[in-house]
This record gives C-alpha cells, structure tokens and sequence, in this order.
C-alpha cells in the first residue's frame, strides 16, 4: 500500500516541476477546459452526490456524521455553478509565477532579484466538502502546484467524478502534464501520506477542529490550517440597531454549517434592553438554540422569552457549525475583547460600532486574522476577498494568513545575474564594497 501511494506522489512531485514552467496561456487554456467540462458533466456529478447522500443519511442516523457535514457534502446544480465560476474567476488572475518581488544591484552588473516561485507538491486533506476539489485544483494549477488530494470516505463518489472530469480535462489540454494531480481515498492512506515529508511540501486540512488538530500532531510536513472557527460579534453601545440586527443575523443564519459563522454574540450591557429582545425573536424564529449567559437569561426571561438554555464554560470555547449561539453581556469594549482574544480561535471576529475610536480600538487589539466591521463574518472567505477561491483560512501567523488563495501556494527563489563576479573580489585587504542599490526592474524584462 505504501508503496502505491508513494508511486503517486512521486509521479505528482516530478511533475511538479514541470507544471511550474508552464506560461500563463497554457494554464488557462486548462482552467477553461476543466469549467467547461464541469458544466457539460453536471449529471454524473449529482448521480455520484446522491449515491454518497443517501449513505450519509445511514450514517447521521447512526451518529456518525452530524447535520454540518452532510450540508456541507450536499452538490446541488447552483453548487456546480459556483464551482464553475470559481474556476473562471481563476483564469482571470494575474499569473503569480515569476512576479519579481525585489530586486537589488549588489554591484555594477551584479544583480539579485527575489522572485516568485511555486512551492512544489500541495497535499490537500479535506472532510465532506466536495467542492474542495475544482477551488483547490484550480488554484494550484495557476500556480504551478502539483496536487494530492484525499477526501473523506463519505464524499468518496462524489471527489471520484470531480477528480476525474477535471483531470480528464487537464491532460486533454496539449501541453499539460500527467499525473500533476492525483487522489487517494482510503482512510489508512492519510498515515501514509502524512509520512511522506520527503516530497510534499505542504499540507492543507479542511475539515473540523479535531481533524485539522490530528494532521498537525502527526506529520513533519508544514501545515496551513486552522483547528477551528470560534467567532464573535461585539455589539458595542454605540451600535447602530438595524444594522446590528441585520448583520448579527447573517453571521449566524446565513450559513450556520461553517467556519466563518458566528458561535458567541458579545453585547455592551447600555445596549441590552434595546437590542436583544428583537435580536433573540429573530434568532429563535429562524431555529437557533440560545445558550445565555446569566445576565442575558435573567433579562430575556424576564421579557418573556422561554425557548433559552443557560451557557457553560465550555460553551465559550465551542464551534457548533449548527444553529446555536451563546450569548454574554458585557461591560465594556475591554472585556469584550479580553472573551474574544481569550476564548476565540484567532479566525474571524466583528464589532458592531458607529464611532471610529471604537473601531480602532478593535481592530488595533484582536488577534484575528479577519476583523469586520460593520459587516458580516460570512465575508471571510478567498472568494469573496476576490482571490477566485481559496485554499483554506489559516490561523497561522508564518507563511500566510486569513482566507488563503494563491500567494498562499507561493515562495520564492533568490536569481543572481552577474557577468564573471566572483567573491574574492569582496573579500580581504582589498575588498570592492558592495553598492546594495534598489533597482526599479522586473525579472521577466530582462530573461
């Protein structure tokens, strides 16, 4: 089994180094032929979705997957489009290859330049989500990164087809390489894969806190991920009240399922009584369980409202990825932050403020590495941030950060242009000095 698996990365990691020559037309020759061969196989993709729905709905029966995954493994005919228009929106981008990043003269007809590169072989684990695939494959593949996908088993027919469709097209474009991108589908080669630091470059895990955390504890390869979404909003006391409303209700409801949706709204005790009685109405019309902390339970019961369960501690530190929302009073903008910074996981947090040095004061002290203001946290995503699609978000503070599209399949190589320079002529009694002059030159106009 090791050494099938093996076969394939070694089969993706040499042609790595091939995809990361290809020109920029060429690549979106592919990126055209794989959204048109989406678009043109969209039965075989929902048939392959329904068999792995109708498995799924077995399995959350029996408790073994819960109510976000199967959302989140759902293909429906506009998910396809979305996917479709996320792979043209690639095509649209600027190539990020070769972009010269700085550029130095070290001495006359000696010069450095810092430019972009790919990094090599990306593995991408992932749970349930099989749109992952054409977001993933269509990033890496305009920045010239070979692939190793592993999905979970109960997305298992439905990455199959995707894979296979937009392979089929990629090798179909004269020019490409084979075997850039391959998929593993076993549970037993996630072990296998994870010990392969030799030729992977870098891990990508999309999935839940306890997966992304299990990936990171069990490999030397670098990981780009987040271990979970636990967001918040700040309803500050100089909130303006519909947009409060309007805004908390779209970090929670709009898409609940996810890592960007809200699990703890945070209000300023002088706002309370008029901002949560309507705020909770709409809450609980729309199906979401409340967990109030003992400030917030004692003043909703006393407004009447009965459907309201008491949070825990461990309530604070929870991602539900479901219809449910803890919520605490608190004094001030301090404290609110010291809760977020506290018992949040440094993905994407909010306040809800119409006074600048509220704001400031916000985004200048939490660690997040999404902050909205005014506006909804569902907006912390690669496609939206019009990155085309994204990766994952990263969590991390090294390499990259925040919803991560291409720049986060990128490093880059050092190129110095000479003419016969050599280092003993810098060197000893009589040493040239070195000019360190910045140059205003691109790479590409002089290769």
């Amino acid at each position: 089994m090791v050494k099938d698996i093996e076969k394939k990365v070694i089969t993706a990691k040499k042609a790595s180094i091939e995809l990361a020559s290809l020109g920029t037309e060429l690549k979106n020759q592919a990126l055209l032929a794989m959204a048109e061969a989406l678009d043109s196989h969209r039965e075989e993709v929902l048939e392959a979705n329904a068999k792995d729905l109708l498995a799924a709905k077995e399995l959350k029966e029996t408790g073994k997957l819960t109510q976000a995954l199967v959302d989140r493994l759902k293909v429906t005919n506009s998910k396809i489009d979305g996917m479709i228009a996320g792979i043209k929106d690639v095509i649209k981008l600027d190539d990020p290859v070769g972009e010269t990043l700085s550029a130095l003269e070290l001495d006359s007809g000696l010069n450095l330049f810092q430019v972009s590169a790919p990094i090599g072989l990306i593995g991408v684990i992932f749970e349930s989500r099989p749109d992952v695939v054409p977001q993933v494959m269509s990033l890496c593949l305009k920045s010239g990164n070979s692939t190793i996908f592993k999905g979970g088993s109960e997305a298992r027919e439905s990455n199959r087809a995707i894979f296979s469709i937009l392979t089929t097209a990629i090798e179909a474009t004269e020019g490409m390489p084979s075997g850039a991108f391959q998929l593993m589908e076993t549970r037993e080669e996630v072990m296998d894969l994870l010990a392969l630091d030799a030729y992977i470059d870098l891990l990508i895990p999309r999935g839940s806190n306890e997966f992304v955390k299990f990936i990171q504890d069990n490999t030397k390869i670098p990981v780009l991920g987040h271990t979970s979404g636990i967001c918040h909003f700040y309803v500050d006391e100089f909130a303006g009240l519909e947009t409060a409303w309007k805004v908390c209700f779209d970090a929670k409801v709009q898409y609940p399922a996810v890592c960007n949706a809200i699990e703890t709204l945070l209000v300023n005790r002088k706002i309370t009584e008029t901002f949560l009685p309507k705020m909770a109405e709409m809450y609980l019309k729309a199906g979401v369980e409340l967990r109030c902390d003992e400030a917030s339970y004692a003043l909703l019961r006393e407004m009447g409202f009965t459907e309201l369960s008491k949070a825990t501690e461990e309530d604070w530190g929870l991602e539900y990825n479901d219809l449910i929302l803890s919520i605490k009073i608190v004094d001030s903008i301090k404290e609110a932050i010291e809760h977020i910074n506290s018992y949040g996981s440094h993905h994407s947090d909010g306040i809800i403020t119409e006074k600048d040095e509220r704001r400031r004061t916000f985004i200048g002290l939490v660690d997040s590495s999404s902050i909205m203001v005014n506006s909804s946290t569902r907006f912390a995503d690669g496609y939206r941030y019009g990155k085309g699609a994204e990766v994952g978000i990263s969590t991390n503070k090294i390499h990259s950060r925040g919803p991560t599209g291409m720049e986060g399949l990128l490093i880059y190589k050092y190129i110095l242009m000479g003419n016969g320079h050599i280092v003993a002529d810098y060197a000893g009694k009589d040493a040239k000095p070195f000019t360190h002059r910045k140059l205003d030159l691109k790479f590409k106009d002089i290769n």
